[in-house]
This record gives C-alpha cells, structure tokens and sequence, in this order.
C-alpha cells in the first residue's frame, strides 16, 4: 500500500527523503498557498479532536492505544492531509477543492 506522499513524490518526480514545506508544495503543484494552510490547519485540527484516528508511525493502523510516541506528531498528521489533498483524495476538504478551482479561474 502507497501513501497520499508517496504517490505525489513520485508523479512529480521528487527525493522522498527531503521535507517539502507548505510554500514549495504550492510551487509544485499549483494549488494557492492559502488553500494548503488550510488543509494544514484542517489537519491539526483534525489531530487534536479525532486522536483516535491518528496512525501509529509507519503504519496504517490507526483506532489503536499506542502512545502518542508511537503515532504520528500534529505536524505530522496535517502534513498528511496535505498530501491527501494534493493526491486528490476525496474524503476531506471538498469545499477547498471547489474554492480552488474559482480562484484558478
């Protein structure tokens, strides 16, 4: 199984041992920057109300009792959803899609 990150790293044909901030992702893929601060803060916030959701690092379990060393950090988790996002993944922020495709008109 191949995470959101994982496909956008490799359809763009970038390193997937570097970070790529919020600004250089927007470069990439030509989504706005303030659509994907909000993704992000979407993802914290996500982090913070649905903990149960958030996965054990390297994995794809999530619902467990590990501690919260064994999953993954805030940023972690809403840099996740922003990779989701860029892989067009449609579970979440649909209103950030549509709002997105305006402004690109």
């Amino acid at each position: 199984m191949t995470t959101h990150r994982e496909r956008f790293l490799k359809k763009h044909n970038l390193d997937a041992k570097k970070h790529y901030s919020i600004k250089e992702l927007s470069q990439i893929s030509g989504t706005p920057v303030s659509i994907l601060t909000e993704v992000h803060s979407r993802g914290l916030g996500a982090y913070h109300t649905q903990y149960s959701s958030v996965r054990t690092k390297g994995t794809f379990i999530k619902g467990t009792n590990a501690p919260p060393s064994m999953k993954l950090s805030p940023s972690q988790w809403a840099f996740a959803r922003i990779y989701s996002y860029l892989d067009h993944n449609p579970k979440h922020d649909t209103d950030l899609r549509k709002k997105e495709r305006e402004m690109k008109k």
